[in-house]
């Protein structure tokens, strides 16, 4: 019995121990045939990602430079019954028929237009009459001695500033209260 057991077990270990490596070189293929797999779809992707991304940043240049280019449209848009109502006071201008009241009225008309005009645009006028000097968005002229108004008040307004959308275009051009001395 031990001649049996002793000539069938390594027989029986050695194809056990076949079968076993078989089995895992299979194993290890399939994981392998996986993981390829795997990386090529991940790959796959990665390359679908970087078109896109590419894909975008044209798209994105495109947009920046039809922004730079037509950004202006809707203001010069905007502007264009300013123009035609300049051109019919000048028409009217050489009339010698027109009273100089009408002209002003016009030319009234045609200031409100563009005040409108630039009021949609976001453009908004500063004119501090009275309020605090604030340096940030007024500029001095002169400041002059005033018994009826508070020190460091703005009294005048010799040229009205303007912001873009709460952003800064030019200062309001004033003249600044000083006590009396």
């Amino acid at each position: 019995m031990s001649t049996d057991q002793a000539g069938a077990s390594p027989s029986g270990e050695r194809g056990s121990d076949d079968s076993i490596a078989a089995d895992e070189s299979m194993r290890l293929e399939q994981a392998l045939a996986q993981a390829e797999q795997r990386a090529k779809e991940s790959q796959e992707q990665m390359l679908r990602a970087l078109a896109e991304l590419d894909n975008v940043r044209k798209r994105a240049q495109r947009d920046i430079e039809a922004a730079n280019r037509y950004g202006l449209e809707k203001f010069a848009a905007e502007l264009l019954p300013v123009q035609d109502s300049l051109e019919l006071a000048i028409q009217s201008a050489t009339r010698t028929d027109v009273d100089p009241a009408t002209l002003r009225q016009g030319q009234e008309a045609t200031l409100q237009l563009l005040a409108k005009a630039l009021e949609r645009l976001g453009v908004r006028a500063i004119r501090p009459l009275g309020e605090p000097f604030d340096p940030a968005r007024h500029e001095a002229m002169l400041a002059q001695e005033s018994a009826e108004a508070a020190p460091d008040t703005v009294l005048q307004v010799v040229q009205a500033g303007f912001e873009l959308n709460g952003r800064l275009l030019r200062p309001a051009r004033v003249i600044v209260a000083k006590a009396k001395a």
